[in-house]
């Protein structure tokens, strides 16, 4: 189980992973659209990862 900090750590390099993927797939989708689409992939799947990180850090908050 990680500490309270692990968790915000790692919730927040979740996020600007995915914002930096969502940019990324925004640039390219003129280009290549196919490339966009893996990259917003990617962006949902770190922020699904972001969300469950959210729900363990509130249940341990609230656990405290």
């Amino acid at each position: 189980m990680k500490t309270v900090e692990q968790l915000r750590t790692r919730i927040r390099e979740l996020s600007k992973q995915a914002v930096e993927l969502r940019r990324k797939g925004s640039q390219v989708y003129e280009t290549n659209q196919e490339q966009a689409k893996h990259f917003r992939q990617q962006a949902r799947e770190a922020m699904k990862r972001c969300q469950v990180l959210i729900q363990e850090l509130k249940r341990q908050q609230t656990h405290s």
